[in-house]
This record gives structure tokens, sequence and C-alpha cells, in this order.
């Protein structure tokens, strides 16, 4: 196998991306479908995976398929489980890609309930889908796979959004644990910290920003740009680029990492 070769994911890859009907998560889902994966994704919003299902209706091979699940339920990762081995047959890979941008405030003034909410869904998710995964990843044939999507928020502190920077962090610690845990099973287990991400998402987290702040929208965008040293925004397409080359021949050696994909965001 040359380099080249090397670059690209053994084609039958079973994949289970969640929060995989959109955003990031939908971008990568795609990515594995292009690189001969067979993916399956939950999605908490009906009406993403409606729109995901109704653009694949000419696909005849290689759907994407779908559970509808809140992933903070643990019933209902049950059920996305039963619903990867009738569609999958087994994993390869595990994308941990669900969460939430949190509530925006001073520490003083948080919801105790979004504070959970928070917590349910970026850290005890993640935690949910790999005890249920890592059986299934022991059986996979060239070993397996756990990729946790952390932030860069995950290795900064973040004024005002304690609660998604403090998941983000504990989601890096999992990680690094899990990959000492699981090395001697063949299992490799890295996370991505992407940065500012192009796409509705920080639209909305931005304009959060600017209100707490009491900027306008353009200001406060100028501001984030300024603190990443390519001063630019990522795409999704980036981060799942990075997610199929973990999932590679060629990232094969690398197991416990946090690896930014975010034009080096200098601080938050």
């Amino acid at each position: 196998m040359t380099v080249l070769q090397m670059l690209k994911p053994h084609a039958g890859l079973r994949v289970l991306i969640t929060g995989g009907a959109s955003g990031i998560g939908l971008v990568m889902a795609q990515a594995f479908i292009e690189a001969g994966a067979r993916v399956h994704v939950c999605d908490a919003s009906q009406q993403a995976i409606d729109a995901l299902q109704k653009a694949q209706e000419s696909v005849e091979l290689n759907r994407i398929t779908a559970t509808l699940a809140d992933v903070a339920d643990r019933a209902a990762v049950e059920r996305v489980f039963v619903d990867v081995q009738a569609e999958l047959g087994g994993l390869d890979v595990l994308v941990n890609n669900a969460g939430i941008a949190g509530p925006t405030g001073g520490v003083d003034e948080l919801d105790e309930q979004e504070w959970n909410n928070t917590v349910d869904v970026n850290l005890n998710a993640q935690f949910y889908f790999a005890r249920r995964a890592v059986p299934l990843l022991r059986q996979a044939r060239d070993g397996g796979t756990i990729i946790a999507l952390s932030s860069v928020a995950g290795r900064l502190g973040y004024a005002f959004r304690t609660p998604y920077a403090a998941t983000k962090w504990a989601v890096v610690g999992m990680t690094k644990s899990l990959a000492i845990e699981l090395g001697p099973s063949n299992i490799r287990v890295n996370a991505i910290q992407p940065g500012i991400v192009k796409g509705p998402r920080i639209e909305r987290v931005i304009a959060a920003r600017a209100k707490q702040l009491k900027l306008s929208y353009e200001e406060m965008e100028k501001q984030y740009l300024a603190k990443i040293s390519l001063r630019r925004m990522t795409t999704p397409e980036e981060v799942a680029a990075t997610a199929l080359f973990l999932c590679s021949p060629a990232g094969s050696g690398i197991s416990g990492q946090a690896i930014s994909v975010c034009g080096n965001v200098e601080f938050l």
C-alpha cells in the first residue's frame, strides 16, 4: 500500500455519527459515504432527518440511515443501537458528534437546568454511546475507532460560556482515558477540536455573545476572526477530512490525541 493509498479509509466501514443529520455531523456522514462507508446517524430533529431522507430519494446504494433520538436519553440510545445492529450489523467507527452551545452568561446568571442540560448532551451522552459501542468496536476486523468532538473551547478558557467549555475539556479527559483503557483491544480514541466553524450554529453563538456584550453582530464577528491566526473560519469539510484521516490506515498510529482544526485560535 502506497502512502497515497493509506490516506483513504477502507471501504465498507460501519460508522455511527451522533447528531449526524445536519451541520458538521451531516458533512462527516456524507464524507464517509463518499469514501465507501456505510453510515447510520441519529439526531434529535425529525425535520433534519426528513430533509436528509428527502435528499437521498434518488440514491439507490449507500444511503445514510437514521434514528430519531435525544442523545441524553438513555432509552433513546438503546434504540439507536438496535437500529445500528439492524442496519449495519456491527460497528467500526463511533463519531460522538452531538452537542449544544449551551447558555451564554456570567456564572452568577446561569440557570441550573441549562447547565445540567449542557452537561447531559455534551458529556453524558458521549459516555452513553461509548459504553454501548465498545463491545461492538472490539469485534471490528481492523480495530475500532472512536472520534469525540470537543472544541477549541476544550483547550482555552471561554468567558461567559463556562458550561460549554467545561464539557469540552471533559471530553478531552475522557478521550485520553479511553485511549489508554481501550488501546489493548485495538480501539483508537481521539478528539477533534473544531474552532469557529462556518454555519448557522456559530452565527447563533456570535449573536448571543454580541447581545451579552451589547455589540453589533458585525463587530462581534470581527472580534472572533481577530482571535484566529489564519483570520478565517474553519469549514465543516475540513473537520470531516480530519475524521476520515483518523479512520484511514494513515491514522492508524494515532490515539489519545486532541487535534485542533481551528486555524489556530489564539484565545477566546
